[in-house]
């Protein structure tokens, strides 16, 4: 590896933005190669907290986005399943620009490809390939081969459900509003972003029952289109697929360590949530901004690959994944209910906060910051 102090495991968004927030304080660094996806058909789209914006921003790879992949959030509502009860967010009384950023993930991928491209401390090495080094970071994914070979557990609870994703067209321009709605037992999100259409283009998740979501994926585009407008009621206008549909399973997943002699899980590797909050690659990102402070204010003596050392970033990232993971699956468990009490109280649980102006701004505080 020619002398790397880091070798960087994994091939997508965490694991580049690691290579890359590391090698910045003159640490060489290798990543494995990348894999070379197919962006054309990629429908994915990262929401975007004001932390995350931060780190791509102080790696240069933010303002090389093509302007039509990263679209503002100033407003957000959220419906439940019974008439009237809706919560709405804006940015405008949060006293912050915009909620959060929505963005391609093929366009960010690629950004963050050039950027390690000519990064001068980061060489690109075959894993099979690799030598020793101080440290190892896993970034792999969830299904993290360098993890399973460490023998670290990851503790999975399956949700029996599936997110499908897709780009749409829609005819009412998306003015800067995102859309979410409860409906018992899936939830059903339409975020802003200014691809295939500026103004009109939406990101569709969808996170439904696995019988549901292959019934979906079963369906011709124009039934589909029309199973989209039974759910959203036309609220966001005739909506039209501007693409593939894509389709994954959901669950919550937490590794039962993430650090030890000489390496650190980072990003799925490591945690799992719901997308309900659309939070995953927030902490991800999170995972590196505090590994590379960890490293940099450790003491001049101390390696980079000591355990005590790692066990600094293990403890700091510990208490906000944990508490990401029980807010997400709080919420989903909650409103996957369909017993009619549960139903009853939680829409007018909705409707109270909407009308409690302190709980909304520490709410919103809490996801625009990170």
């Amino acid at each position: 590896m020619n002398g790397s102090d880091i070798l960087v495991q994994g091939t997508g968004a965490v694991a580049m933005a690691a290579a890359l927030a590391l090698s910045r304080e003159g640490l060489k660094v290798a990543l494995t190669a990348p894999h070379e996806g197919d962006r054309a058909n990629d429908v994915r789209a990262y929401a975007l907290n004001a932390s995350s914006v931060g780190l791509l921003q102080q790696l240069k790879v933010w303002d090389a986005l093509p302007p039509d992949a990263r679209t503002a959030v100033h407003d957000m509502q959220v419906n439940g399943d019974l008439a009237g009860a809706v919560l709405d967010f804006s940015a405008w009384s949060q006293g912050v620009t915009e909620l959060a950023w929505i963005v391609d993930a093929a366009e960010l991928d690629a950004a963050l490809t050039a950027a390690v491209r000519f990064a001068p401390h980061v060489s690109r090495v075959d894993p099979a390939q690799s030598g020793p080094c101080a440290l190892q970071v896993l970034a792999e994914g969830r299904d993290s081969a360098a993890r399973q070979a460490l023998g670290v557990r990851l503790h999975r609870q399956p949700y029996g459900q599936s997110g499908v994703a897709a780009r749409l067209l829609a005819t009412q321009g998306h003015a800067n509003q995102a859309r979410q709605w409860f409906r018992s037992p899936d939830v059903l999100a339409l975020l802003p972003l200014d691809r295939p259409q500026p103004g009109h283009g939406l990101a569709l998740v969808w996170s439904l029952p696995q019988a549901q979501a292959d019934e979906l994926m079963a369906l011709s585009d124009s039934a589909f289109e029309q199973a989209l407008m039974d759910a959203t009621a036309g609220a966001a206008g005739s909506l039209q697929l501007a693409s593939p549909r894509a389709c994954w399973p959901l669950a919550l997943a937490r590794a039962d360590a993430v650090s030890g002699p000489g390496w650190v899980l980072v990003g799925d590797a490591a945690h799992q949530v719901h997308p309900l909050a659309g939070q995953g690659l927030n902490l991800g990102l999170a995972d590196v901004a505090a590994l590379v402070r960890v490293l940099t204010q450790r003491e001049s003596w101390r390696p980079l690959g000591d355990a005590k050392l790692l066990r600094r970033y293990a403890r700091e990232r510990a208490g906000p994944t944990l508490a990401m993971g029980q807010l997400t699956d709080g919420l989903l468990q909650l409103f996957a209910s369909q017993q009619p009490l549960v139903k009853e109280l939680r829409n007018r649980g909705l409707s109270l906060v909407n009308t409690l102006s302190p709980l909304k701004r520490a709410l919103t505080a809490r996801a625009v910051g990170g």
